[in-house]
């Protein structure tokens, strides 16, 4: 169910609609005599005593038509802790499939009246389901109806409501299909958002030719759909400071092309374009909240398959750079992708920092699992600002080594560089190596290895399975602390 969230003032809680109701750590509840009747205080009461209220959450038939849930909160309780109880909350919501709701904001703690927010935060973004293909969707959306004093301010509803637009646009590109989201339709996907504000600049295979930018095109050539550099400028610093940039590996499918992959799990290599769809949902976020900064966004985005015209291993080729790249493996291909995008990004707009995100090694998911995306870096400073971001939102980063001693895994005796280390071993700091080697003039750059946290299986605290959004919040937080 779609969760619907309306700030009313003046509805009242004793009325017959279900309650969502704040207590301390020891469910102390006498605070709440005021906001329900005596029998319902009297019920709640005595179930107490005999429920388990180990759980933060505890819920109370108290008809056939009235449920009232009781959140516990702690006393040092985190943004993140309250996002998590949110989300458990709208676990509870799922099941009893109520569509009414009433929450009661004069119920919490003086301690931690504005920490609401977060709490409609998290059970927002735990509803999200992708449905669209589906002949039987979920029908119906739940209403809740935000009561009392303590609610967040203009700012603040928006500064959410433009995290969880962007975040769930993200998930929505990733849980598109190959036939549907490939490269010619997502460059038009990308185009609408114009209308927010972002100025957009679609690069086709022919500009992308006389660019010279021949690593992309080269993992695009196997396919009948087009390839495309897209980019998207937000300028809401009034100054003319330098922009921060992003940069996203857009790969639509990918079948490895001739270094075809196994057949088994070929259907999830659709969320490969997971990096730059983080991209295209932070920089829509940055437009919703009229973010006071420069930034701007890449995408280069390609379709990977082994037609008559495709990529051969052996090939080599020209970067954006100038530096040559000998083609080992087709399926090492988001680096090529990168290569030039990350180029073209120093080149053109100079910007303060470059932070790219991609799906690139299954080697990051043996070393971290999907617990935390990997961070590797030629900063320490900007290292830092993403490790305390990511903890702070819980989209976690680990920052993993670089080291010119693993130049020698990656360079060719044919060309300057060859696309994948033939020795074995240290999957993703080679793939990050040959990255930093596109990285001209020493501007600071961080790359997020995301193929372990960009889609989940089984869900995580903040969302129900599938596509995670991953990245969003992370790095809408580094904006929001470091550089607005």
């Amino acid at each position: 169910m779609n969760i619907k969230v309306n700030f009313k003032k003046q509805v009242s809680s004793k009325s017959n609609a279900n309650l969502i109701l704040f207590a301390d750590e020891k469910f102390n509840i006498t605070g709440l005599k005021k906001h329900i009747s005596n029998s319902e205080y009297s019920y709640i009461s005595d179930i107490l005593k005999k429920k388990d209220t180990k759980k933060k959450i505890v819920t109370f038939d108290i008809s056939s038509k009235k449920k009232i849930i009781l959140v516990s909160l702690k006393k040092n309780l985190s943004d993140s802790d309250a996002e998590n109880l949110g989300a458990k909350c709208h676990v509870i919501l799922d099941e009893f499939k109520e569509t009414q709701y009433i929450v009661n904001s004069d119920t919490l703690p003086n301690r931690l009246k504005n920490i609401l927010g977060y709490f409609l935060h998290g059970l927002k973004l735990k509803s999200y389901k992708f449905e669209k293909y589906k002949t039987k969707k979920d029908k119906g959306d739940i209403s809740i109806n935000i009561v009392g004093k303590n609610i967040p301010d203009n700012k603040d509803q928006l500064k959410f409501s433009s995290i969880e637009k962007g975040t769930f646009y993200t998930r929505d590109l990733v849980s598109e299909p190959g036939n549907i989201l490939h490269p010619d339709e997502y460059a038009k996907r990308i185009k609408t958002l114009s209308k927010f504000g972002l100025k957009i600049k679609i690069y086709n295979e022919k500009e992308l030719k006389k660019l010279g930018m021949n690593t992309l095109l080269g993992v695009g050539q196997g396919s009948i759909r087009g390839s495309y550099l897209v980019t998207m400028e937000w300028n809401g610093s009034k100054d003319k400071s330098k922009p921060l940039a992003f940069v996203g590996k857009g790969v639509c499918f990918d079948t490895g092309g001739i270094s075809l992959k196994p057949a088994k799990f070929m259907e999830d290599m659709t969320y490969d374009m997971a990096g730059s769809a983080v991209v295209v949902g932070l920089m829509k976020s940055l437009a919703l909240r009229k973010a006071k900064i420069n930034a701007v966004g890449v995408v280069g985005l390609v379709e990977n398959m082994p037609g008559g015209n495709a990529q051969r291993p052996g090939d080599i080729v020209k970067s954006y750079s100038g530096k040559t790249v000998e083609i080992l493996n087709t399926d090492a291909e988001g680096r090529l992708v990168l290569a030039d995008a990350l180029t073209f990004t120093e080149e053109k707009f100079r910007p303060k920092f470059i932070v790219d995100l991609a799906t690139l090694t299954g080697a990051i998911i043996v070393s971290l699992g999907s617990e935390y995306a990997g961070l590797f870096s030629n900063d320490d400073k900007l290292s830092q600002q993403l490790i305390e971001s990511g903890e702070h939102v819980e989209e976690k980063v680990w920052r993993m080594p670089l080291n010119e001693n693993y130049d020698k895994l990656i360079n060719s005796k044919n060309a300057d560089m060859q696309n994948i280390n033939y020795v074995g071993g240290a999957g993703s700091t080679t793939a990050a190596q040959f990255l930093q080697r596109f990285i001209l003039n020493k501007t600071p750059w961080a790359h997020l290895d995301i193929a372990g946290m960009a889609f989940s299986k089984y869900g995580g605290a903040l969302n129900s399975g599938g596509a995670t959004g991953y990245g969003v919040r992370l790095l809408n937080k580094l904006i929001e602390d470091h550089y607005e």
